[in-house]
């Protein structure tokens, strides 16, 4: 199936739209990293399109203290995918998460 054709209008509205969540993102994971927010106030919203599309692996290692390796065994500690995103966390592995690193 081929990618639709946009105008040239509605291809620079998209870019601006991602432009825009990526660096929500970004500034999200900076708040964690900094101390500004806590990753268990961030696991607990829930439908907020900036925090549901991050993925966990991400998040994770925003925290001080976390890198690839170490945030990669917590996820596989939890029998959490490194690929999953925030929306896709069942309830368990959302309160696991929390008691690990909230």
């Amino acid at each position: 199936m081929p990618l639709p054709q946009l105008s040239p209008e509605a291809r620079a509205e998209a870019l601006e739209k991602a432009k825009l969540a990526r660096s929500a993102r970004a500034a999200l994971r900076a708040q964690i990293k900094s101390g500004e927010k806590k990753i268990a106030d961030v696991l607990v919203e829930k439908d907020n399109p900036v925090i549901d599309k991050i993925k966990v692996l991400n998040l994770i290692e925003s925290l001080p203290g976390y890198g690839k390796a170490k945030a990669l065994k917590l996820l596989d500690e939890l029998g959490i995918s490194e690929t999953r995103r925030v929306k896709g966390l069942g309830e368990k592995q959302r309160a696991a998460l929390i008691e690990r690193l909230g």
